[in-house]
């Protein structure tokens, strides 16, 4: 006589189908065949587990188990399990969970999702400091139109493959435990392709150009990525589409170096504006900047011009223009000025008459 399904099962009957499910998962990895080899009882117990839980998880089945017990089920055509490849077959996705595989038999479309490409763009300095909107052309696989994707030739189709009869897997068996893989003749479609298109080569696809308009946004770097969404490889047998990822080059500027969010720039001055002080223009991002450098100014010191570095990639501000001053030595001299620098060399007790002309040079 059959046990109370509800009682196999060890649950409550106004269990949940969560309830019931998970009740079942426990009891079919207690009594796998795998985990008890030889052991006829707990072979049985996973019989049953399976039997109860084929009823109670439809809703159907329930309500009339629930009403007329097992009597109620023989309308219904159900008469229980023949053995472990048919319970495998129904609840290959419990097993699944555990083992990453489950000997269902069932038709799968194998959706993938296409590949995702990548493409380096090499940009200037100053578009890389300011952001612009430039356009790119970028190969990728797309459908072939004269099969329209299919891969076999026009006029024919694909058919059922011979290996896995059109489930995409091959199933193999070691005593009671069952391993699916893919179908290596397939590969996992499920159809094979006998005559195969001339332009993809049976493959559906062909490589071809396409325009994409990339919008550069100010404050990026070498390195920076840009994810265009959508416009990878096109997906397998019904997939999305995969992305591209356009990888910024920036090249270097002949004056501004970067240094994350701020800029270095050097700034060559006279002998006398470094003696006496001055006010230069400094080039910038937007144009020019005045800067007051004070007298007795040094080869190397440096000013800040705040907020007029690199723009924060986020939006938050920007850095700093940091300016090196570089103290220009004259290399040629007319005789007045040569007269001069004498005279105030003299004036500072500086010797120069017997190394006069050695003096200017390395200074």
């Amino acid at each position: 006589m059959k046990r109370d399904y509800y009682e196999v099962l060890g649950v409550q009957k106004n269990a949940s189908e969560g309830d019931i499910k998970k009740a079942y998962r426990k009891m079919a990895m207690q009594y796998h065949p795998d985990r008890n080899p030889g052991n006829k009882e707990a072979e049985e117990k996973f019989k049953e587990a399976a039997e109860a839980y084929e009823v109670l998880r439809e809703p159907e089945k329930r309500s009339l188990y629930d009403a007329y017990g097992h009597e109620g089920l023989k309308g219904t055509g159900f008469t229980g399990f023949r053995g472990f490849e048919d319970i495998f077959t129904s609840f290959g996705d419990i097993f699944e969970d555990f083992f990453g595989f489950g000997g269902r038999r069932r038709e799968r479309t194998y959706a993938q999702q296409g590949a995702d490409l990548r493409y380096d763009l090499e940009i200037s300095f100053m578009d890389a400091v300011k952001g612009k909107e430039t356009e790119i052309e970028a190969e990728k696989y797309e459908a072939c139109k004269t099969c329209n994707g299919s891969g076999a030739a026009p006029g024919t189709e694909p058919v059922i493959c011979p290996l896995c009869r059109g489930t995409g897997q091959v199933t193999r068996s070691q005593g009671f435990f069952h391993i699916s893989t893919t179908c290596n003749q397939c590969h996992g479609a499920g159809m094979v392709i006998k005559d195969p298109c001339k332009e993809c080569r049976g493959t559906g696809h062909v490589k071809r150009g396409k325009k994409l308009s990339v919008k550069i946004p100010a404050g990026v770097d070498t390195g920076s990525t840009l994810r265009l969404k959508g416009e990878g490889e096109e997906g397998v047998r019904g997939g999305p589409p995969g992305d591209l990822y356009v990888v910024l080059h920036v090249k270097e500027h002949e004056f501004f170096k970067r240094d994350e969010y701020n800029v270095i720039c050097e700034i060559p001055i006279s002998f006398s504006q470094a003696a006496l002080g001055a006010e230069i223009e400094v080039p910038t991002f937007e144009g020019t900047e005045k800067l007051t450098m004070p007298r007795g100014t040094q080869t190397g010191k440096s000013f800040k011009l705040e907020g007029s570095g690199i723009p924060h990639i986020r939006g938050h501000g920007r850095g700093d223009q940091i300016v090196q001053v570089v103290v220009k030595t004259p290399t040629k001299l007319t005789k007045r000025q040569e007269e001069l620098l004498r005279e105030l060399a003299e004036i500072s007790g500086e010797d120069v008459k017997e190394k006069g002309k050695g003096f200017f040079r390395k200074f």
